[in-house]
């Protein structure tokens, strides 16, 4: 097990790789999940990239998600507390 890299609410290593991610994701397909197409994700993690509150490239400072993950999921939206940072509309597609 890695070090927690100072997050108190971790007991592993923050850092996740893009392949973790991908992983993730790809387990994620055929078990029922609604993602949003292409296009919006792509905007959603722009986004997320754009945003101050954006800690080791990957998580959420406000929910402690991974964007690349929640960024995803059609039902998911922006936990920013100002206010939605994702203003692409949803245009969900079924895996």
């Amino acid at each position: 097990m890695g070090t927690n890299d100072g997050c108190k609410g971790c007991s592993a290593d923050v850092r996740v790789t893009s392949g973790q991610i991908d992983r993730l994701l790809a387990a994620m397909e055929g078990k029922g999940f609604v993602f949003v197409n292409d296009n919006t994700y792509e905007a959603r993690l722009t986004a997320c990239q754009a945003c101050s509150s954006l800690e080791y490239e990957t998580t959420c400072m406000y929910c402690g998600c991974l964007v690349a993950v929640r960024g995803k999921l059609a039902e998911k939206d922006c936990p920013h507390p100002g206010g939605s940072k994702w203003s692409v509309p949803k245009e969900p597609y079924s895996y």
